[in-house]
């Protein structure tokens, strides 16, 4: 559905994407990772034929983009990172105008309607004005009006930022319906959970090229050890001095906090209970420590 290859783009000194290959099949859910200043959002405006490339590629479903972007555009709903709903109109007058935008008859959008808004969960906020939505209202009914013109392919820049649990959960919700029902889904989060969930193959992006791809789980059991053990609390810097190196495959201290990275965490744990002044977290190694172990730790801005 989405073929890219050699994707290059430049901003004076700075290559913002470099040598990007990505290989996107029809009705699968694919993430794109990485801190702040990797290349997403450019990534995606790349895609849409919104920026032109310096080299590379793009295909959407065989048609060339940027050469022939506006074709291309017909077959793909976007959900921009932030809102950018028409706040003079109503939750429904929102559809209808989107709608236009691809040349759809005003009888056909208004066929959809009830729909989209059963979709997005807002039955009965038709007439609603967008200052009178929260902002989990917001998010679903900007991803029902990516829907008006039934696209075959979905770009998701960061959909549930800012939400709470329960608005992330409903929108997780219908972008499984969306899955389910065979739409290619292009998705970038920070939400690592979300990713873990929702896609089945992702690529996480630093300084514009793919440090890893593949499935959640693949990359878990390829790049980090199986468990963790997150140590905190008073006497830290004494117990890591003395017992991180031998007791743990590989270790990192953040802040007030010893990650020590295990195959199996009995011995670690045994160690622990002649340390009453330390607590500790054990669970098993998830997507997020693969992503700080290739990306690093420090903040980005």
């Amino acid at each position: 559905m989405l073929k890219v290859q050699g994707l290059c783009k430049r901003y004076g000194d700075t290559e913002v994407v470099r040598s990007l290959d990505l290989d996107v099949r029809r009705g699968e859910c694919f993430g794109l990772l990485g801190p702040n200043g990797a290349g997403k959002t450019t990534t995606l405006r790349l895609l849409l034929g919104l920026i032109e490339p310096d080299c590379g590629s793009i295909e959407i479903d065989g048609i060339a983009v940027p050469q022939h972007a506006r074709e291309a555009r017909m077959k793909v709903g976007v959900v921009p990172q932030m809102d950018n709903l028409d706040p003079d109109f109503s939750v429904c007058e929102n559809l209808l105008a989107y709608g236009r935008y691809f040349g759809m008859e005003k009888s056909a959008i208004a066929a959809r309607v009830p729909d989209l808004l059963e979709f997005a969960g807002l039955a009965g906020k038709a007439d609603a004005l967008i200052a009178q939505l929260s902002g989990g209202m917001k998010r679903r009914l900007t991803l029902a009006r990516a829907l008006v013109h039934d696209p075959d392919i979905l770009f998701l820049d960061e959909p549930t930022t800012g939400l709470d649990p329960q608005a992330r959960h409903l929108i997780w919700q219908g972008l499984r319906r969306l899955i389910a029902d065979g739409k290619t889904i292009v998705l970038t989060t920070h939400f690592m959970d979300e990713a873990e969930r929702l896609t089945d193959r992702l690529a996480i992006l630093d300084h514009g090229r793919i440090v890893a791809e593949g499935s959640s789980r693949a990359l878990i059991e390829s790049h980090i050890e199986p468990v963790v053990v997150e140590v905190f609390g008073e006497g830290l810097a004494d117990w890591t001095r003395h017992h991180a190196a031998s007791l743990c495959r590989r270790f990192e201290t953040v802040g007030e906090t010893l990650f020590c990275y295990l195959d199996n965490a009995d011995t670690v744990i045994d160690a622990l209970k002649h340390a009453p002044t330390l607590r500790y977290l054990h669970r098993p190694s998830s997507l997020e420590d693969v992503f700080l172990k290739l990306t690093g730790r420090d903040l980005r801005d």
